[in-house]
């Protein structure tokens, strides 16, 4: 319990709230202001089940967020979220035995990124099948990483689970933000869970380094197609840890739109890299949360894109 207390502590200070700048000090000579009435400090971890549901939940731990669906048979759980603190695995066990006594039955890979999935031992431990998109289990043993079991079984297009009077549909809808990307979705619910290629009320951040950026457009058209109203996605949604809706969608396609074709212009000037990745603002979208960190990683892959065909 120390050490998962202590890591919560330095994971607070480092990432919450995840887009605040701190001020400066003041200087040494100014007079000491009033003490500001101090703000809450968000917990390290959270469940909470989707309002409206009878047995959806969202786990949180950090930054970072995973779905988990109780029925009458069995737990289908999520995205171990475990990369570099092997304690969020096992809280996230804990806080599945604390809505239900069931076993868990699956975990499913949202895509093969180690800030998502890494850690599922515990998971595996308790007799859980890990199932993933076959892309997925290829990088996984490439890169061989001990913290990450490889999924028992894989699927190429769709795959739909059914357990204890729950449906849920596992869909690749071709490349996005990585190329094993999927969409889940709960029919039932009008739910889905889709992490990181849409992000919930911000601007991309940093996960846009390897970003397919023409097909991520595709990708979203063919999401806002699909039956669905809420959307969970895998980092929590701004303001107020909210989830999406296909409003979401249409404003993500429009600002990556946006943004390509504004580094396109300077990218047909010969201005890729430099001076494009200093000069280009996007400002229509500068009151964005994460709109200073993530202006020049976005800038960057669409000059790739435009200016060197990548």
């Amino acid at each position: 319990m120390t050490v998962r207390l202590a890591a919560a502590a330095a994971f607070l200070t480092l990432t919450s709230p995840v887009f605040a700048q701190t001020p400066a000090a003041p200087p040494a000579q100014a007079p000491a202001a009033p003490a500001a009435p101090a703000q809450a400090q968000q917990p390290m971890f959270s469940t909470t089940k989707v309002e409206g549901t009878d047995n959806v939940y969202i786990f949180r731990y950090g930054g970072h967020q995973s779905m988990f669906v109780v029925t009458k048979d069995g737990v289908i759980a999520t995205d171990p979220i475990s990369y570099g603190r092997p304690e969020a695995a096992v809280t996230y066990i804990e806080e599945i035995r604390k809505v239900t006594d069931k076993p868990i039955k699956y975990l499913i890979y949202s895509h093969h990124h180690y800030d998502h999935i890494a850690g599922g031992k515990p998971f595996k431990d308790a007799g859980a099948k890990i199932v993933a998109h076959k892309r997925a289990k290829e990088r996984l043993e490439q890169l061989k990483d001990p913290a990450t079991p490889l999924p028992d079984e894989t699927f190429d297009k769709n795959r739909t689970i059914k357990l204890g009077g729950t449906v849920l549909e596992l869909h690749y809808m071709g490349l996005n933000h990585s190329d094993s990307n999927l969409v889940m979705r709960l029919p039932k619910e009008k739910l889905v869970f889709i992490v990181d290629t849409i992000p919930v009320g911000t601007f991309p951040g940093r996960g846009f380094i390897d970003i397919y950026p023409l097909e991520t457009e595709q990708f979203m058209e063919r999401v806002l197609k699909m039956d669905w109203e809420r959307m969970i996605p895998g980092h929590p949604g701004m303001p107020s840890d909210r989830l999406g809706t296909k409003k979401d969608v249409e404003d993500q396609l429009a600002l990556v739109r946006y943004a390509s074709d504004e580094v396109k212009k300077w990218a047909r000037e010969g201005k890729c890299w430099e001076p494009a990745e200093k000069e280009v603002k996007l400002d229509k979208y500068e009151s964005w949360p994460g709109y200073q960190a993530g202006l020049p990683l976005v800038v960057r892959r669409y000059c790739g894109l435009w200016g060197r065909g990548t």
